[in-house]
């Protein structure tokens, strides 16, 4: 079977949180649709999610093993053990969806420890004349980025504001996933009228992203 992996990077309660609602909606209909999916969820928050040191590394992007590993403490070797679980969970999914707020014009600062996490040579990329290239464009995948924010920004302005959208996008395509949709949650406000029409906007744009999955 294929693997839909949901990754949530919002502290909130699913019921209050308009990224986890939507994104609990896009998972719902891909799973209806898409019957040869398995489903796995990683909640940021709740999973330990390492925050990589040097000492985890033997070089570039190469986690320790061996006896390097077994210098380590107790703690560095399970935050390296659970670095390679985090990846590996990763490069065997087919379709992606995080779900996360915008926070200070980018994101939780766990979504970045987590990323940094995957990025593993070998595994998600890998290196040839010192220049990396990435791995997962090995078969086709599909990542789809659900993000909230209270403001309606502009398009015109959103490479400059919306940086939290553009570096995943841009990670995605440096590690070889070239399919990226985005479903933007934009103008929750600050009143539950304003949230509701927010969150049933987003809502509508679901059918089209998921004919389009590519995996």
């Amino acid at each position: 079977m294929k693997k839909l992996l949901y990754i949530v990077a919002n502290s909130k309660p699913e019921e209050i949180s308009s990224s986890k609602t939507v994104g609990r909606a896009l998972v719902n209909s891909i799973m209806d649709k898409y019957k040869d999916f398995s489903l796995e969820e990683l909640d940021l928050y709740n999973e330990h999610i390492p925050r990589p040191k040097y000492s985890y590394f033997s070089k570039r992007s190469t986690l320790v093993s061996g006896d390097a590993l077994l210098k380590l403490t107790a703690q560095e070797q399970n935050d390296v053990q659970q670095m390679s679980k985090l990846c590996d969970q990763f490069v065997s999914a087919s379709v992606y969806i995080v779900a996360s707020p915008m926070w200070s014009l980018s994101f939780p600062a766990v979504l970045k420890d987590y990323i940094d996490c995957i990025i593993q040579a070998e595994k998600t990329i890998t290196f040839t004349n010192n220049k990396p290239e990435g791995l997962l464009n090995d078969r086709p995948r599909t990542f789809i980025y659900v993000q909230s924010s209270g403001a309606n920004i502009p398009w015109i302005m959103k490479p400059i504001l919306d940086k939290g959208l553009n570096y995943v996008e841009d990670i995605m395509k440096f590690i070889g996933i070239s399919k990226f949709d985005e479903l933007l949650i934009d103008g929750t406000g600050s009143t539950e009228t304003e949230k509701s029409e927010a969150i049933e906007k987003a809502k509508s744009k679901i059918g089209t992203i998921i004919d389009e999955l590519q995996y």
